[in-house]
C-alpha cells in the first residue's frame, strides 16, 4: 500500500519590528547628502536664521532632522499648530517642523513663528519635499521671509551609498547578502531609503517564510511582486 506524502503548510515568521536607527552613527554619507549634512553640522553657525532642507520623500531628511534635534535640543513642533505655544518654544531655543509642505500651510503662523526665531536669535529648520517658491505660498510677508532662508538640498541616493544603505539595512536584520545580490537590487529598486527599506523587508521575511537565503532570483521574484503591487510575496 502507498501513501501519499503529507504536505506540511509553510511556516509563516512572525512579523517582528526592526526599527532603523536614526543617530548619528546610523547615518551613511555620499554625494547626494553631504552639503546637507554639512550644513546641519555646521550649527549654530548657519548663514540665515531659519533652514529649508528639501529632498524627495525617502530621501532621509527626516534622518537628518532627528540627528539635528538632538545636537541642538531642538523642540518638534506640529506644522498644524503653529500659535502661541509655538511661539514660546521658539524663544527659549531652536525648533524643527518636519514635512512642513506636507499639507496646507497655516502662512500666518510660520510668519509669526520666523519673527519669534529672529527676534529671539534661534535657529528653525524647516523640511520639505520642494523649495519654499514651490509651496503655494500667497502671503506676501511670509514670501519675503522664505526667501532670506538658507535652503540646501538632499538628491536622490547615487550607485554608492544607496548600496550602503542596503547592506546597513540587511545588517541590522543581521541577515549575510552577497555583494552581487546587493548590486542587483541597486539597478532595480526606487532610489529612496523608503524603498530599500521594504525590499529589505520584504526579502527578509521570503527568505525566512521559504528558508532560503536571499539570492539573485529571490530578490528577482520580490521585486517582480512589488511591481505588481501585490500585497502579499506569492512565493
Amino acid at each position: 500500500m502507498s501513501f501519499a506524502p503529507v504536505k506540511h503548510p509553510r511556516q509563516l515568521p512572525l512579523d517582528l519590528v526592526h526599527p532603523v536607527g536614526n543617530s548619528r552613527d546610523d547615518l551613511i554619507v555620499g554625494p547626494s547628502n553631504r552639503q546637507a549634512v554639512g550644513l546641519l553640522e555646521s550649527w549654530p553657525e548657519w548663514p540665515s536664521a531659519v533652514v529649508v532642507l528639501a529632498g524627495p520623500a525617502g530621501s532621509g531628511k527626516s534622518h537628518l532632522a532627528d540627528i539635528w534635534r538632538e545636537d541642538s535640543n531642538a523642540t518638534a513642533l506640529s506644522a498644524d499648530s503653529l500659535g502661541v505655544d509655538a511661539i514660546e518654544a521658539a524663544i527659549q531655543g531652536p525648533v524643527l517642523i518636519d514635512d512642513i509642505d506636507a499639507r496646507a500651510i497655516d502662512e500666518a503662523g510660520l510668519f509669526h513663528l520666523i519673527n519669534a526665531v529672529k527676534q529671539a536669535g534661534t535657529s528653525l529648520l524647516l523640511t520639505a519635499r520642494g523649495f519654499p517658491m514651490a509651496w503655494g505660498v500667497r502671503l506676501p510677508d511670509l514670501l519675503s521671509r522664505l526667501k532670506e532662508a538658507a535652503t540646501v538640498e538632499i538628491d536622490e541616493p547615487d550607485d554608492f551609498l544607496l548600496m550602503a544603505i542596503l547592506t546597513k539595512l540587511f545588517a541590522d536584520r543581521q541577515v549575510d547578502v552577497e555583494p552581487h545580490v546587493v548590486q542587483f537590487l541597486v539597478r532595480r529598486i526606487e532610489r529612496s531609503l523608503s524603498s530599500a527599506m521594504d525590499v529589505v523587508a520584504r526579502l527578509d521575511r521570503a527568505a525566512l517564510e521559504n528558508k532560503t537565503k536571499i539570492s539573485r532570483t529571490l530578490a528577482a521574484q520580490v521585486i517582480e511582486a512589488m511591481e505588481a503591487g501585490q500585497g502579499k510575496l506569492g512565493l
